[in-house]
């Protein structure tokens, strides 16, 4: 089964202009820009058949090619990552059998999340797209609040029914959990991994949608799968020790430096 992985990037971020190209450095002192990182981490997963860098802005394909990427350029009018992904392919001549979406700002995803989810969707032939889910410790769940407190957007949080179907994912953190948690201890609470695996006709369809009430509120592109009445899977993973999180913000930028450094990445 052919796989194709996309890294959806832009320049002109709301939140965090340039993003693609800021340097991050690792545990041995050598900066990389986000998108060679989150690159790199792509190019570790196995039983992939081809990677691409999908971007409209000049700045991120030079930046990209000078580091080896192949480069797809998309159009401006690119909603989201999911439209962006969507254009890639056809730009391509489709094709691909599963296309995974692993975004320009998750440089800390570790391979085996992407292979799981790759074999969750391959085992779940109902499911047109899915997605990791991590379940948050202590810690994590604390920086989960602690972004909410202070008013800055971070991770997404996701709630999932018994056969794992989603029900809802949100940039509040939920479930509502009235318990302290701290260091290890383990959550109710699951971590949205930016990450989707898609079938080739659940992404075709999806740019032909308008963006629904519950995409615009949370500015969260996966709700629109569920708005369509489309069943979105979610594929719990396992940390194994490893440290995850996004780069949404600038001060996000330190915070995984220092997961870098303790995890000995480069």
């Amino acid at each position: 089964m052919s796989v194709l992985i996309a890294i959806p990037a832009r320049y002109a971020s709301s939140r965090y202009p340039g993003k693609p190209l800021v340097p991050l450095t690792g545990a041995t002192g050598k900066a990389m820009t986000l998108i060679e990182r989150s690159w790199r981490a792509a190019k570790s997963v196995s039983g992939v058949d081809k990677v691409v860098v999908a971007t409209d802005d000049d700045r991120i394909r030079d930046a990209a090619e000078g580091f080896g990427a192949e480069v797809v350029m998309t159009s401006e009018a690119c909603q989201n990552g999911t439209e962006r992904c969507a254009e890639a392919h056809e730009v391509l001549g489709v094709g691909y059998e599963i296309i995974v979406n692993l975004q320009g700002d998750a440089p800390l995803t570790p391979h085996w999340f992407v292979e799981d989810l790759i074999s969750g969707l391959r085992a779940a032939p109902e499911a047109g797209v899915a997605t990791p889910v991590l379940r948050c410790d202590g810690d994590a769940l604390n920086s989960l609040l602690n972004d909410r407190k202070h008013g800055r957007v971070g991770g997404t949080t996701a709630v999932f029914a018994s056969d794992n179907s989603a029900m809802y994912f949100s940039k509040e953190v939920v479930p509502f959990t009235s318990d302290s948690y701290t260091g290890t201890d383990p959550t109710p609470v699951f971590h949205h991994v930016g990450v989707y695996a898609y079938r080739p006709d659940a992404l075709a369809a999806y740019p032909s949608w308008p963006t629904g009430p519950l995409e615009k509120l949370e500015g969260l592109e996966q709700l629109r799968f569920m708005e369509n009445g489309r069943k979105v899977l979610c594929v719990e993973v396992e940390a194994k020790g490893r440290q995850f999180w996004e780069l949404n913000n600038p001060q996000d930028v330190p915070k995984i430096e220092a997961m870098m450094a303790d995890m000995g990445l480069e």
